[in-house]
């Protein structure tokens, strides 16, 4: 899968979870300090991607992924 696919599908779901405008969505920004998520929209990301990838998303290694750049990288590393 192309790392710009994954970004535009990693968009999307952020941009539904958080009820936010896609175009909001930067490749650095924060989910928690940028993108104003709480604990609660942070688990439903894991699961959002976990949906939208038909991946498994390990909850430690799950907590490392702070900003949408880290959510591209885990998930075309899921792909590897």
């Amino acid at each position: 899968m192309e790392r710009s696919e994954v970004e535009s599908r990693v968009n999307k779901v952020v941009a539904k979870v958080l009820k936010i405008e896609e175009s909001d969505v930067s490749k650095d920004a924060n989910f928690i300090f940028d993108l104003g998520a709480d604990s609660m929209q942070s688990m439903e990301l894991v699961a959002g991607f976990e949906e939208e990838f038909n991946i498994e998303m390990d909850e430690d290694k799950a907590l490392n992924v702070q900003t949408v750049s880290d959510a591209v990288d885990f998930i075309v590393g899921s792909f590897k």
